[in-house]
This record gives C-alpha cells, sequence and structure tokens, in this order.
C-alpha cells in the first residue's frame, strides 16, 4: 500500500541500540555487599560456635577419662592402711590424735599409695602431688603425636598431658546419711537406736575434680567431678 511504512530488520536494531542500557546504581550496590557481609559474618559466627562446641565435647570426654582412671586405680584398695589400720592415740596435753589416715611415712610415689585415705588431699598434674595426670595403673598420661605415639622428652620420658590436674578428695561420711561428712577422729559411741561404730568402720566418699588450664589464658576451669561410695 502506497504510504505505509514497513518495519525493516535493519531499522529495529537501529532502534535497539538507540536505548540507553541499565546499569547498577550505586544503592543497589551498597544493598548487594550488605546481603553479602551479614553472609558472611553469620558463616564466621557459625564456625566459630561448632569450633566452641566441639572444642568442650573433646575436653568433657577427656576429663570423664582421666576421673575413671583414678576410680580405676582406687579400686579394690582397702579403706585404711593394711599394716597401720586408722586409729586415736594420745597426743599432747591429752589430746587424742588420729594415726592412719593419709599417706604414711615413705610412701612418696604413686604406688607407694596401698589404701584410699591415702588419696585424700591428693593431686597429678599441673603444680600437683605428684606428677600428671595419671592412668589407672599410675604412669603418665602423655600427649599425642599426630601419628598416634605419645611425645617424649630429650631424656626419653613422656610429656605429660598440658593443662590437666586430678584432685582427690577422701571424706568419712555417716553410714546412715551419705551427705553428712564426719571428721576423721570420728567414733560413734552407742545408742538406744544405733549401734557403736569404730573410727575405721565409717564409708568413704572419693571425689575426683577434673581441672583444665587453657595455655591461652592461663585460666583453670572445672571440667568433671566423679564422685562415689565405698561402704565399711
Amino acid at each position: 500500500m502506497v504510504g505505509q511504512v514497513r518495519n525493516h530488520p535493519a531499522r529495529a536494531r537501529l532502534v535497539r541500540r538507540g536505548r540507553p542500557r541499565r546499569g547498577f546504581t550505586l544503592l543497589e550496590s551498597l544493598m548487594a555487599l550488605v546481603i553479602i557481609g551479614v553472609g558472611v559474618l553469620a558463616f564466621v559466627d557459625a564456625q566459630a560456635a561448632f569450633f566452641q562446641s566441639n572444642s568442650w565435647s573433646s575436653r568433657a570426654a577427656t576429663g570423664m577419662l582421666l576421673a575413671n582412671e583414678i576410680r580405676e586405680r582406687t579400686r579394690g584398695l582397702p579403706r585404711h592402711d593394711p599394716s597401720t589400720g586408722l586409729s586415736l592415740a594420745a597426743g599432747g596435753g591429752g589430746a587424742q590424735v588420729v594415726v592412719g589416715w593419709g599417706r604414711e611415712a615413705g610412701e612418696v610415689t604413686v604406688d607407694d599409695l596401698d589404701d584410699l585415705d591415702d588419696f585424700d588431699g591428693l593431686s597429678f598434674g599441673l603444680g600437683g602431688t605428684f606428677p600428671g595426670p595419671i592412668d589407672a595403673q599410675g604412669a603418665i598420661v602423655p600427649e599425642i603425636n599426630l601419628n598416634g605415639s605419645a611425645r617424649l622428652d630429650g631424656e626419653g620420658a613422656p610429656v605429660a598431658l598440658n593443662g590437666w590436674t586430678q584432685r582427690v578428695t577422701v571424706d568419712k561420711i555417716d553410714p546412715y546419711n551419705f551427705s553428712v561428712i564426719r571428721a576423721d577422729a570420728y567414733e560413734q559411741a552407742a545408742t538406744a537406736q544405733l549401734p557403736a561404730i569404730r573410727i575405721d568402720r565409717f564409708p568413704l566418699r572419693i571425689t575426683v575434680v577434673v581441672e583444665y588450664e587453657d595455655p591461652a589464658n592461663g585460666q583453670s576451669q572445672d571440667i568433671t567431678r566423679l564422685t562415689w561410695i565405698v561402704p565399711k
């Protein structure tokens, strides 16, 4: 038809080329950076939380293991020394003193501890009474290399597990109420309701507290507390 304008491909391309292309505005770019930043921070925070949780789980497992090593070490030991027993003797000024509670003379190594009351107040590890921590055989629990072998010092001795300490408390307790602690010298006189109980015939309560000192900040923390009763 005369006068009718027909669309031509070349003309269409020219029209498209003439349209300005729209890019990112400054505001859009800033919003994108904010979203990416929030995502990165959330990822870093999640990683830190995972690391902290994993570290605590590992320490809790190690603490329980070390507490049970002391329990196994004391399993089968008599409550009091087989030779001296536990008794009262006359002291200065007419007072009576306990004989046989705690370590006896000459008990200077872990292998010398031959009864339960020997462990009262002892600690094995960093700044403790004995080097440690120790296992059920009384040997040092060593640091472990990446290949699974025990780490040794320059003289070939095992390097103790760093930062860990086992602290032991032994209490004489009332046989009718395990929450009541009796003094080492306590004896129960006979009454109309209860029989007499000698000084060495009370149950014992052993408590092991495992501590860990973080080398990063030097702060000590109780990781595990294990308690059990040894009947009379």
